[in-house]
């Protein structure tokens, strides 16, 4: 298991609305209301970016991952947070992770969207 990283919001987010909001952004929801995750395409290939049962998580393997769950996060008007509370965003067209008083950049949104989803691993 990954580095989890979950959408959080005031209010609860219901399954007709994440779907909403993933075909409004271009993705792909796939399952159901119970149980079921969240596609993004890059050329030919999907990945999933996020799995649903009653809440969204995500366990990126890349900073396209988190760009991406940055994207859908911000759509949803929703916060994105990590397993040990530091927050992830964008601000002015730039992905980054807050905590505390330390910023990360990880880079510009649409540069990190271009390149595709390399694993941290490679």
């Amino acid at each position: 298991m990954g580095y989890e990283l979950r959408v959080e919001r005031d209010a609860p987010l219901a399954y007709a609305e994440l779907a909403n909001v993933t075909a409004q952004a271009g993705f792909e929801l796939r399952g159901s209301h119970e149980a079921g995750e969240v596609l993004a395409r890059h050329g030919d290939s999907e990945h999933r970016i996020a799995t649903w049962s009653g809440r969204l998580v995500g366990q990126p393997g890349s900073d396209w991952q988190v760009a991406q769950l940055a994207r859908l996060t911000d759509l949803m008007g929703a916060r994105l947070v990590g397993e040990d509370g530091e927050a992830y965003g964008i601000r002015n067209g730039v992905v980054e992770q807050i905590n505390g008083a330390a910023t990360y950049e990880f880079g510009k949104l649409e540069e990190i969207i271009a390149a595709g989803p390399t694993d941290w691993g490679v």
